[in-house]
């Protein structure tokens, strides 16, 4: 019979486990099947062109521009601020930490006591079990006395609790006398350097008192206890020192700070798959130790990007994160997953609407999977700022966003580490569109004997035929082959070439477009002296 049981027990587990499974492979397949028809639909309605557009929008500062209700909250905020600078409530008292020590002793010692007692009440029963009539009659006069004892010891113990109370009492008393005596009330408290009583009149501080507004949907008491926490929290990890803190370089080039979008929003680059090299993974999420001091790491970087925002109505007030996944640990690493969480958790509670976008670019498909789980429990604003791409859009869809100079080569754009022949200061790159089917050149008059020419060229999602050429002004002079034709695959790296001229003439680029789609060409280009000349 037992045989029996728990063989049907096993064929019931087994049944469950079957079932399991297959719920999940069928949950899994409509997470497919829902991804790929969403990716076909972004690839079917996608423009041919690239646009400079997105679906979300920064909301103005200017206080001409904010709704009745907003307005309002921003003044019921900033009365409640000034009552609490003013009243010297906005930090924890040092009275009220001491009083929550003392509970805490306390409790403690009364823990401690009792096992004590527990130890007692078994060595007697102990003595009551061996001893005979006459060890017990003893027993009883010994515990006659012991009870006296006992009483007297409960008595004493009694009055020396009470003393502790009334001891702990007088002294949270003593020290509420002095606080009332000696409180300095601190008007200059501020936050990334903006200054946070009101009544100062700071040009930053309705900049960010309206970020704490609206990352808790214009709700003043709850944007005041959201301010409250990020000050203490600032205080508590010492975050004023942060900056001039060395951290180590270990990490540098895992999320760094480059460039700036198309409305002047600072870069931040968090490049996820260095933490596939277990060296590195142990160095930063090995202990708990590791876990805190990447925490710091990450928050210094924050608090560096910060120093590059301006906090006027109508100047540049968030950041652009940038997101690489390729090559990233999946979320099946528990400690990646667990710090990933807990910096996600502290930057959202401490850094309420300082990222304009977020864009995640080389997406795995884990990611979209990923993604569905938690979307019901994303706000419709935080989900407007996210913009996915997968690896073939990189380039497309990072120039809706940011400009060809300022992305990194690695990216499809012309920004380089440590360029000395391009600047900000050489202008723009020239768009060129060339239509399906067709060919277009880009010519670069060379009239001046003895210039060297540098360019930068790139075409969106390549597939196209490309040529350089240096053809003279004199008939007779035979055409120089700078680069000669070849076929260019989707994943071609952006071009950077140079030519010197011994003779004038015009260099040619040619690019040849066989696909039935267009093809956006972006390129640039610059003169200089030849160093032989």
């Amino acid at each position: 019979m037992t045989i029996k049981a728990q063989t049907l027990e096993d064929i019931e587990e087994s049944n469950r486990a079957t079932n399991r499974l297959k719920c999940c492979k069928d949950t899994i397949k409509v997470v497919e099947e829902n991804v790929k028809a969403e990716v076909k639909k972004v690839d079917e309605s996608k423009p041919k062109t690239v646009e400079k557009s997105s679906s979300y929008k920064e909301e103005s500062n200017f206080l001409s521009d904010l709704k009745e209700h907003e307005r309002k909250g921003l003044n019921e905020l900033k009365a409640k601020l000034e009552e609490a600078i003013l009243g010297n409530n906005l930090f924890k008292k040092e009275s009220e930490k001491s009083s929550q020590k003392g509970e805490e002793k306390k409790k403690q010692a009364a823990e401690e006591k009792e096992k004590d007692q527990a130890v007692k009440d078994s060595e007697e029963c102990e003595k009551a079990v061996k001893g005979g009539e006459e060890e017990e009659s003893k027993s009883e006069g010994d515990s006659k006395e012991t009870t006296q004892e006992g009483e007297e010891e409960k008595k004493a113990d009694v009055d020396t609790e009470e003393k502790g109370v009334e001891g702990v009492k007088t002294q949270g008393e003593e020290e509420k006398k002095s606080d009332k005596k000696s409180v300095e009330v601190d008007i200059d408290i501020s936050i990334w350097g903006v200054p946070l009583l009101p009544s100062k009149g700071a040009e930053g501080t309705d900049v960010v008192l309206l970020k704490f507004l609206r990352a808790r949907e214009f709700k003043v008491n709850e944007a005041f206890e959201m301010l409250k926490k990020t000050l203490q929290w600032r205080k508590d990890f010492k975050m004023e020192k942060i900056l001039d803190e060395d951290l180590g370089a270990d990490l540098a080039s895992a999320a760094y700070m480059s460039g700036f979008d198309r409305e002047g929003h600072p870069i931040c680059y968090n490049i996820f798959g260095i933490l596939q090299n277990e060296e590195i993974y142990q160095k930063t999420f090995g202990t708990e130790e590791k876990r805190g001091q990447f925490l710091r790491w990450r928050f210094q970087l924050m608090e560096r990007g910060i120093q590059k925002l301006d906090f006027k109505a109508g100047g540049v007030n968030s950041l652009l994160q940038i997101n690489d996944l390729k090559n990233a640990p999946g979320p099946f690493k528990k400690e990646l997953r667990v710090a990933t969480k807990q910096a996600v958790g502290l930057l959202q509670d401490n850094y309420p609407e300082f990222v304009a976008r977020n864009i995640f670019i080389n997406v795995p498909f884990w990611y979209y999977a990923f993604h569905a789980l938690l979307s019901p429990f994303l706000t419709q604003r935080t989900k407007s700022k996210f913009v996915v791409a997968h690896p073939s859009k990189v380039s497309e869809t990072l120039l809706k966003y940011i400009p060809i100079e300022e992305i990194p080569i690695q990216y499809g754009g012309f920004k380089r580490d440590n360029d000395f022949e391009f600047s900000t200061e050489d202008g723009v790159a020239s768009e060129l569109v060339i239509k399906a089917g067709s060919t277009e050149t880009i010519e670069i008059l060379v009239p001046e004997v003895g210039t060297t020419f540098i360019w930068d060229l790139t075409v969106l999602g390549w597939e196209v035929s490309y040529k350089e050429e240096f053809v003279p002004t004199d008939e007779g002079s035979y055409t120089v082959i700078v680069q000669k034709g070849k076929k260019m695959g989707s994943h071609e790296a952006p071009i950077r070439n140079t030519f010197c001229n011994n003779e004038p003439g015009k260099i040619v680029l040619t690019v040849e477009n066989a696909s039935s789609k267009k093809k956006k060409v972006l390129y640039r280009y610059k003169a200089k002296k030849c160093s032989s000349f």
